[in-house]
């Protein structure tokens, strides 16, 4: 099961998602649903259109499925992810 201490290891897709923080200040405050997800990107369905976010330099809030809010630093999701998957 997700939680806060192992978000990094699951899959972020399907997740709702807050971009808390970012190096482009037009990036900040974007919401929505997390529809795909690179090795470097993070693709949000919000109600303006598709946005296709980088991980780096980026914070993402995070509302888990037991309505928990967790907030990661997105340098910490650069991997491709299936790899992140299956790193322990």
């Amino acid at each position: 099961m997700i939680s806060c201490q192992n978000v990094i290891r699951h899959e972020l897709i399907g997740l709702d998602v807050l971009v808390s923080g970012a190096a482009n200040p037009l990036h900040k405050g974007i919401c929505g649903h997390i529809i795909d997800e690179t090795r470097n990107l993070v693709v949000i369905q919000t109600q303006a259109g598709i946005k296709k976010l980088p991980k780096l330099g980026s914070m993402f809030r995070l509302i888990l499925p037991d309505n928990t809010l967790v907030e990661i630093n997105g340098s910490a999701l650069i991997l491709a992810p299936e790899k992140r998957l299956k790193r322990a």
